[in-house]
């Protein structure tokens, strides 16, 4: 067993538009976890040091997601769940739309599968983290790293597939100081859809797999019009019309909400990144709204695991 492990997370945006549930993509914002074997019989199950973003988290420690997560890739490995002292930092935004669960849920389980020998391969990974968590667009992108298509195997578990995304788009993140419970987000949707809004949504899904792998703006215009979850999430989100709008005006392809929100992303041609951050930001801060802003132009990596054996 080695003395201890340090994973490193990168956080995600999901749904991109019409990829509702399905399309996700790894973002520079990350999850770091350390985490020991506790050598006091008498300490408490997991003392957890939270740090960043997570610094104002009241959550018990037993049902924080980085222990849900170590905790269940014991239960695969058939491990007993040994005595932990974690230490969780983050620049993740939390409630935010930027996949700071799946990144707390991964980084705890592949800690699990590092510290104590437990083979857990990226597929096992994925499908144990989704289950936890609740949709793999987030998870796929925090293993994986880049864009990914994830979906339900019809035999159980899941599959996820890179999706290509053309070097001339660059992904705009405008996080306001608010967060939106996912549990909310959930809430405001319908429980079925018209056949025709069906037809609509999977047209604009395949758009969007084209658009991002060739940057084509007409396309990505539509596919980022999504019609299965946003038009009853926006009401959510304050300033969102004016913002998104505001996006389109600076030049970008489109814009829409980051997973359920309420951060947004516009995706736009590199040249105009920062002309259309400037735009969202006067637009949210019209709206009585503080946001900060970041831009994604490149892939970013997935997870990776750092062993510090004993001495």
């Amino acid at each position: 067993m080695a003395a201890s492990v340090t994973v490193r997370v990168p956080g995600s945006t999901s749904n991109l538009g019409s990829g509702f549930d399905w399309a996700g993509m790894a973002v520079e914002r990350w999850l770091e976890l350390s985490a020991r074997c506790a050598d006091d019989r008498a300490a408490p199950a997991v003392t957890i040091d939270r740090r960043g973003a997570l610094r104002g988290l009241s959550v018990r420690p037993e049902e924080d997601f980085v222990y849900q997560g170590f905790a269940a890739a014991c239960r695969m490995g058939r491990r007993e769940v040994p005595r932990l002292t974690l230490t969780a930092d983050s620049d993740i935004p939390v409630g935010r739309g930027l996949g700071s669960s799946a990144a707390a849920v991964v980084a705890g389980a592949a800690a699990a599968a590092a510290l104590l020998g437990i083979g857990l391969e990226a597929e096992a990974l994925l499908a144990l983290c989704a289950e936890i968590e609740g949709h793999p667009d987030n998870v796929a992108p925090a293993v994986f790293g880049g864009a990914t298509l994830a979906l339900h195997r019809p035999a159980g578990g899941f599959l996820a597939v890179p999706l290509e995304v053309h070097p001339a788009i660059a992904f705009v993140f405008a996080v306001p100081d608010f967060p939106l419970e996912t549990k909310r987000a959930r809430a405001a949707l319908p429980a079925s859809v018209p056949h025709a809004t069906a037809a609509v949504a999977a047209a604009r899904g395949a758009a969007l797999v084209r658009g991002l792998a060739t940057g084509d703006s007409a396309l990505l215009a539509i596919a980022l019009d999504d019609v299965l979850h946003v038009p009853h999430r926006r009401a959510l989100v304050c300033g969102y019309d004016a913002v998104t709008s505001a996006a389109r005006a600076a030049g970008a392809h489109g814009a829409t909400l980051s997973g359920s929100g309420p951060t947004i992303v516009a995706l736009t041609p590199s040249g105009r990144a920062a002309a259309v951050a400037d735009a969202m930001g006067r637009a949210w801060q019209d709206a009585g709204v503080k946001a900060e802003h970041f831009v994604v132009s490149r892939r970013v990596s997935g997870y990776d695991a750092v062993l510090q054996p004993n001495s």
